[in-house]
């Protein structure tokens, strides 16, 4: 199973997370299959910013890792996004998190995301998903990770915030 990161914390947050999951949606070669719920959290890194929404989308796809991530790229760029400074504001952030049990380290591209394990707001809408999915390099449970974290973890659940507006019957790719 593919898991895919999302978040943004410039503009109308929700709308884009909303957009972004459409889009990918309605690549013939991605389908969409499960989302998390929507979290807003605080920034990491550089923390005089907005607060950001985050969420977990699982897809299936066709394209491999490498294309998956073009792809990722260019709905980014389709968003405004400019990579400017590293953990700064974002229009549209999509990482691949997970791409199956598969373990890739080339230039540019990292699954699983390097560091999926230390932040709640990739961690705890992965739980909502799979809480049992195992890490393939630390062989530990997403549940388990995100248990490790402690107990208070800057994260608050968006209620009624859906990435998926409408069941999509498609065969898996």
């Amino acid at each position: 199973m593919i898991y895919i990161g999302i978040g943004a914390n410039l503009g109308n947050r929700e709308k884009t997370l909303q957009d972004a999951a459409g889009i990918l949606d309605a690549k013939p070669e991605i389908a969409v299959v499960a989302a998390s719920a929507v979290y807003e959290t605080a920034p990491i890194g550089v923390i005089d910013q907005p607060y950001f929404l985050n969420a977990v989308l699982q897809v299936h796809t066709s394209l491999s890792a490498r294309s998956l991530l073009n792809c990722l790229l260019a709905i980014e760029r389709g968003f405004g996004r400019v990579r400017q400074t590293r953990w700064g504001p974002r229009t549209l952030d999509l990482d691949i998190l997970f791409y199956g049990d598969t373990v890739i380290n080339q230039p540019g591209l990292q699954v699983p995301h390097p560091h999926l394990h230390e932040r709640a707001f990739v961690l705890i809408p992965l739980c909502d998903l799979n809480p049992d999915l195992k890490h393939p390099v630390l062989d530990q449970s997403i549940q388990f990770l995100t248990d490790s974290l402690g107990m208070d973890l800057p994260v608050r659940k968006i209620e009624g915030l859906n990435l998926i507006t409408r069941t999509r019957r498609q065969q898996i790719i």
